[in-house]
């Protein structure tokens, strides 16, 4: 056993299509079928909505491209929490591991399997809404299928994840071809006048990026895979320029047939835009976009479980997490004891789970980390020059995504505060309590080697070394 565990390691099988798959297939989940009406609520009109949705994706896509540099000169998995550890050092790594462990990750999760699950039981409720129990054990069974499939074997994971995104951009452009069509035949009246009634409150601004921006969440996800990325200096960069304007584009087209069918009244009243889209331009084949938009999101649910289980696998790796974490099955290969320990934190977060308010959360919470990794990248720009990197962004890009990030922290608690905010921003900072006894001195060693031995032998697992 020993012996084998020294040269356990995970396998590289993501290629360049399954990094375009693991990009995109993540970012279009959810978001495209439940936020555009969220987005449009906050702003106000139409016109303005589309602006916010351009805007986010040029984000992501300058975001993703610091990354890809971030990829290249620091090549280990890990995505924002080895970058934080490489150059802000531990304390700050351990506040971005304990936050995303307990809140950003899961939540993310909860809220993928809740809008999964919320379009995958509306044909059967098409008069009256859902009840809440039903719509929640069915977001548990999708998480824990994903578990099953995760812990089995990585092909079969980025299999799933590769059907997916071919199924969700061929649903995607059946909404694109029916937008055009109606827009050839001259039928513009709802985008006329389209800047009319815009909300230009910074906090409404900020939560109408918020919204948005998850439909946008994924775009850093080969980022947590680096290990497991064959080429990773090509693939990566090459995998970013192709995904995100792709799915961009997807994006705006999407909208513009949603805001060509429906008006701004019938979009802000809808729960799932895409259905309601469905039911009035396919008529009785409406239940149709239901189903897809199900798959989309389970889907991006895979892309999120896949890279949200390497985040453990990665800080149990470097000490700040329980050894058992940062083990592999000895014949799977997979990361399977932190896949299983993502699974249970988010069945938790699930109970009292609801989908706006996990949105809003959650990107407040991402962009703070975003904004601080992005940090690390100036640092390693102007101090650490001459570390080699196949792949390089001008400094400026950088510097704006900061400025981007910073303004979606502050702009929602700017006009209109919440005691949440304050909540979330005090847990952060709570993980300090956590690491000063557990991490820098150590304490109770004895019985988490107990544990670790037991729950080693239990799941067949292994320690695993880096693939670099």
């Amino acid at each position: 056993m020993d012996e084998k565990a020294d040269k356990l390691k995970l396998r590289c099988e993501v290629g360049l299509l399954g990094g375009i798959s693991l990009i995109a297939g993540t970012m279009i989940g959810s978001g495209i079928f439940m936020s555009p009406q969220l987005v449009l609520l906050n702003i106000g009109s139409p016109g303005a909505s589309l602006v916010i949705w351009a805007c986010s994706g040029l984000l992501a896509m300058l975001a993703s491209l610091s990354y890809a540099e971030l990829g290249t000169i620091i090549r280990e998995s890990g995505g924002e929490y080895i970058y934080i550890l490489r150059t802000a050092g531990q304390p700050i790594a351990f506040l971005f591991i304990f936050t995303s462990v307990v809140v950003v990750r899961p939540a993310s999760l909860a809220g993928v399997s809740l809008s999964f699950a919320l379009n995958a039981v509306a044909p059967f409720y098409q008069d009256c809404p859902p009840p809440d129990q039903v719509v929640k054990c069915v977001a548990a069974a999708g998480i824990l299928l994903l578990a099953v499939v995760n812990c089995l074997d990585v092909r079969s994971a980025m299999k799933v994840m590769v059907f997916f995104m071919a199924a969700k951009v061929l649903s995607l452009a059946v909404i694109v071809i029916g937008g055009i069509v109606l827009l050839v035949k001259g039928n513009t009246l709802n985008l006329e006048n389209s800047f009319k009634g815009t909300n230009l409150d910074i906090s409404s601004i900020g939560l109408a990026f918020f919204q948005c921006l998850w439909s946008y969440d994924g775009w850093n996800n080969l980022n947590y895979v680096t290990e497991e990325l064959k080429q990773p200096q090509v693939n990566l960069p090459r995998a970013v320029m192709i995904a995100i304007p792709m799915v961009t584009i997807l994006y705006l087209l999407v909208n513009v047939s949603y805001l060509a069918y429906l008006t701004p009244r019938e979009m802000i009243s809808s729960t799932a835009v895409a259905v309601t889209w469905g039911n009035k331009v396919l008529g009785g084949w409406g239940w149709l976009m239901s189903v897809a938009a199900a798959l989309s999101a389970f889907g991006s649910l895979n892309g999120t479980f896949f890279s949200g289980g390497r985040v453990c696998f990665v800080a149990a790796r470097e000490g700040h997490m329980p050894d058992i974490l940062a083990m592999a099955h000895v014949d799977r290969l997979t990361p399977s004891p932190a896949l299983i320990f993502t699974t249970a934190i988010a069945l938790i977060v699930l109970i009292p789970g609801d989908f706006q308010s996990i949105v809003n959360f959650f990107s407040f919470t991402a962009w703070f980390f975003y904004a601080i990794t992005l940090c690390g990248l100036l640092y390693l720009k102007t101090k650490r020059a001459d570390l080699p990197r196949a792949y390089k962004v001008p400094i400026l890009i950088p510097i704006l995504v900061i400025m981007a990030a910073v303004f979606l922290v502050i702009a929602p608690i700017i006009d209109d505060p919440q005691i949440e905010y304050l909540y979330v921003t005090l847990f952060i900072l709570s993980g300090i309590i956590v690491y000063v006894p557990f991490i820098h001195f150590q304490l109770f060693p004895g019985l988490l080697n107990r544990m670790t031995v037991f729950l080693q032998l239990f799941l067949e697992v292994a320690p695993a070394e880096k693939n670099l």
